[in-house]
């Protein structure tokens, strides 16, 4: 889900500010001389993350049945080997793109563990985020654009994905594995699509974000309140999104948060009231190569999604109100999406202190689906939303569990 409340109100004050004041904070954060204070790995994309660590890298363009233009990116692996490998799709939470899974050293970053692992590793990028920002219409109107919520990444851009990748690869199925929104989508794919699910081994949801009515981030409980007139109020004035990081808020965010900041504190408590608070595994080291990636950009709607499951307490279509669920669903409320539906085997991996996905929620979950193989607490108290990412120890906490329960379902 959202990522960081600072990243959220960096991003939406970027892409709100007048444009000559937007050229003179540009300018005065240049006339910092903070190109030192950016670390190398922040300027980065993806496909270049993957080289410094001497992997093979592959981009991949699909176009969406509505015209959305995605990019995904592959790890082939460190070597020119021509055996077949067994296809690992993951798809980043809101917010988010394909970097997130490759900003590690090798043995921390799941894309690489993956790939050293022998997978053949898919890295999505949904509608709206960073690289999959373009459409085959040109001339598309902005609100037309960004008129979708994760209802339409996850029957539109995640089965374009995968038909492509199989085609790719020649395989017949793929393993799955998506945190936050990464999750969300892929239920409901399986549930208004369930063809899809002969088309994978298994689904490893890290943090699943499906019911949100125990979500304690005051944060979120905040957004809920006020999710109908912030939405209003962004299509009036027109913004639609919320823009990813550029050059100057990257520079800005890596000299507030840098390590040694006297405000790096403030950049933890704004990713902890968010996520849950974890100081143990909290990686200072990273964070500003994380604020050089983060926010990716996503549709208003997708977070007014959120805030609808939060109030409703239901896990349903977006919410029109009553005149416009009557005239698209030809009812007065949303459809629920049925997770009885779901046959795919699932494993559901959380944490007690995961201030989004809350414990009951997950257990809710569980309850529902129609056929989960394992629900698994990850073994620290204090693992949090963001910890999936880049806790110090993730690889020993998540990711070696992970793997394992992989091999179960390996051709």
């Amino acid at each position: 889900m959202l990522t960081v409340l600072l990243f959220t109100i960096l991003a939406f004050a970027n892409a709100t500010l007048d444009p000559e004041l937007r050229i003179l904070a540009d300018e005065n954060l240049a006339k910092l001389k903070l190109n030192e204070d950016l670390p190398p790995d922040a300027k980065l994309n993806t496909m270049e993350l993957i080289e410094k660590y001497h992997y093979k890298p592959e981009k991949h363009v699909v176009i969406t049945p509505d015209g959305y233009i995605l990019e995904l990116h592959r790890i082939v692996g460190r070597t020119n080997s021509t055996e077949q490998r067994p296809v690992a799709l993951v798809m980043h939470g809101l917010l988010a793109s394909s970097a997130v899974w490759v900003l590690s050293e090798p043995k921390k970053s799941l894309g690489f563990i993956l790939s050293d692992a022998g997978y053949d590793v898919w890295l999505g990028n949904v509608r709206g985020s960073m690289y999959s920002r373009t459409h085959k219409n040109p001339s598309i109107a902005k609100e037309d654009y960004w008129n979708f919520s994760w209802h339409e990444i996850a029957t539109r851009d995640l089965p374009t994905m995968i038909d492509y990748i199989l085609k790719t690869t020649g395989r017949e199925k793929l393993f799955y594995l998506g945190h936050s929104q990464g999750t969300t989508t892929f239920f409901v794919m399986s549930a208004q699509l369930p063809e899809y699910q002969n088309k994978i081994h298994a689904m490893f949801a890290m943090a699943p974000v499906v019911y949100c009515s125990n979500m304690i981030s005051p944060i979120f409980r905040l957004l809920a309140v006020f999710s109908t007139p912030i939405d209003l109020v962004a299509k009036l004035i027109g913004q639609y999104e919320f823009e990813p990081t550029n050059e100057a808020m990257q520079k800005f965010q890596a000299l507030v948060c840098a390590k040694d900041a006297i405000t790096q504190p403030l950049c933890s408590n704004m990713l902890f009231l968010i996520g849950g608070y974890d100081r143990d595994q909290f990686n200072k080291t990273l964070l500003p190569i994380v604020l050089g990636h983060v926010p990716a950009g996503a549709a208003t709607k997708q977070f007014v999604h959120y805030a609808q499951l939060i109030n409703s307490g239901k896990f349903r279509q977006f919410d029109y109100g009553f005149f416009g669920n009557l005239g698209i669903y030809n009812r007065i409320f949303p459809p629920k999406y049925d997770l009885s539906k779901i046959r795919v085997p699932i494993s559901l991996h959380y944490s007690s202190n995961d201030w989004l996905a809350d414990v009951e929620d997950v257990h809710q979950l569980y309850k529902e689906l129609g056929k989960p193989f394992g629900k698994f607490r990850v073994p620290h108290d204090k693992f949090n939303h963001l910890d999936y990412m880049w806790a110090k120890d993730v690889d020993t906490l998540l990711y070696d569990k992970i793997l394992s329960l992989m091999t179960r379902f390996k051709d």
